[in-house]
């Protein structure tokens, strides 16, 4: 199976089960897909901009991990056709990494070669590097792999002044987790850039980086999921420990060239692989979660 192949197919996460046929009638074009993904979506951190307050109850529809449960989320929302916009009220609630998973979902029932990769946006906040999440496919007519930000519709790029077209973001402005981690590793950027809120360092690179390994292997899971590496301290980590995860980052880097490789590094070492069940945080929480 080649690379194409197999990021052309739905992974667990990424599959609408039972609710394919909701897939039937989208767009076979990127611009119009987004659209579609747009009409359907409302980011938790802006649905106030949109003049959406969000219950609790609401709020919660970003801990829906796979396509199968947010579909039907959607259509306990809004049971009409997906290409038909649904009000604010009506669209589910979710986060970057949603944008991104629906979009790669949606490309993939069409036979296009697509993956969720998890980095640093640098055009959210001046000198830094904003936790996010984008998706990237494969532009069949230019033979390239190109990142599109779902999540980026009129209002927000007026509002943030972005200066480049959503549907092709430079790998400048969005910067995968092997790359970030090789920057702070190599002294190229402080690591207290890289975060979200209050929270940011290497430790923080290092759980992007590791989340970003996984959704290439098609374990494309929450932000505040975590496993294994993830949870252990940077300072306490062996040199051998180190000297692996530098080895990936070249290797996961950009596109991706050697997939085989990254992929055989990831199915063989439990340090890195999310297992049957994984910890995240819920409510303040940590709670564990069956995969």
């Amino acid at each position: 199976m080649t690379d194409l192949t197999y990021f052309a197919q739905h992974g667990r996460i990424t599959n609408p089960g039972p609710h394919g046929n909701l897939y039937t009638d989208l767009p076979s074009n990127l611009p119009a897909l987004v659209q579609v993904v747009q009409g359907l979506m409302i980011h938790i951190f802006w649905a106030e901009r949109y003049g959406l307050k969000l219950s609790e109850e609401r709020k919660a529809e970003v801990q829906l991990r796979t396509m199968e449960r947010r579909l039907a989320r959607m259509l306990e929302l809004d049971p009409g056709p997906l290409t038909t916009p649904r009000p604010n009220e009506k669209k589910i609630v979710g986060n970057c990494r949603d944008f991104s998973v629906t979009l790669a979902s949606m490309l993939q029932s069409k036979g296009i070669p697509a993956r969720p990769r998890c980095g640093f946006g640098t055009y959210f906040i001046p000198n830094h590097y904003e936790d996010h999440w984008v998706c990237e496919y494969w532009n069949e007519a230019e033979q390239r792999w190109v990142l599109v930000d779902a999540q980026l519709d009129s209002l927000q790029c007026e509002v943030m002044k972005i200066p480049f077209n959503p549907l092709d973001v430079p790998r400048d402005q969005f910067i995968v987790g092997g790359a970030a981690w090789k920057l702070c590793r190599t002294g190229q950027a402080d690591p207290d850039q890289f975060g979200i809120f209050d929270m940011k360092g290497i430790d923080f690179v290092k759980g992007d980086f590791i989340r970003d390994v996984a959704s290439l292997n098609k374990v494309e899971l929450l932000p505040w999921d975590c496993w294994d590496m993830i949870l252990m301290d940077y300072a306490n980590l062996p040199p051998d420990d180190l000297s692996m995860l530098d080895r990936l980052a070249d290797l996961a880097s950009g596109d991706v060239p050697d997939f085989d490789t990254v992929r055989q590094l990831y199915e063989s070492d439990p340090r890195l692989r999310a297992g049957e069940s994984i910890k995240s945080f819920v409510n303040g929480r940590m709670v564990t979660v069956a995969l």
